[in-house]
């Protein structure tokens, strides 16, 4: 993940300025997270001294930031992809055109399944914080069980539908 951040560092190839913003803020929620979550795993091991609950809070609460900073910007990447799509100005017969549409197509339909995992991700992750934060602790062990396989499984399909 940290060379991920460092190679996307301020975004500069990104040409949406509103979707460079949420991934760099993404990135940052990322990076604050996975010491969080390492503090409080060492404070359950009894490796640290201390309480692990407000880790787990922080730490959790940074993952469902980094998702909901993530649906924002799959939703505004989607609307955008159908802006484009719908340009009354692009020629259909075009096969440049078609082969544009279809990347199109293609990259809208895996923005939407990303859309989709972090969505599942986030109900969640709202699910893991604190009893008082909104849907907290009221989930089914289910239906938090349900979420997480619709996101792997959905993240599996875009790795298999990416590599080939």
């Amino acid at each position: 993940m940290f060379v991920y951040t460092k190679q996307y560092g301020l975004g500069t190839e990104e040409e949406d300025l509103f979707v460079r913003s949420l991934s760099v803020l993404s990135n940052i929620a990322d990076q604050l997270y996975y010491p969080c979550e390492h503090v409080a795993w060492a404070a359950d091991a009894k490796v640290l001294p201390m309480d692990s609950a407000r880790w787990w809070t922080l730490s959790t609460a940074l993952w469902g930031l980094s998702l909901l900073l993530g649906v924002a910007r799959s939703l505004w990447t989607v609307l955008r992809l159908k802006q484009k799509l719908q340009n009354p100005t692009a020629s259909v017969t075009s096969p440049l055109s078609q082969g544009t549409r279809r990347a199109l197509r293609a990259r809208m339909r895996s923005e939407v399944l990303t859309l989709l995992s972090n969505l599942a991700d986030l109900a969640n992750a709202i699910h893991w914080l604190p009893q008082g934060v909104l849907w907290a602790g009221r989930f089914p062990p289910w239906l938090v069980g349900l979420l997480g396989t619709i996101s792997s499984l959905l993240s599996v399909y875009q790795a298999v539908c990416t590599d080939g």
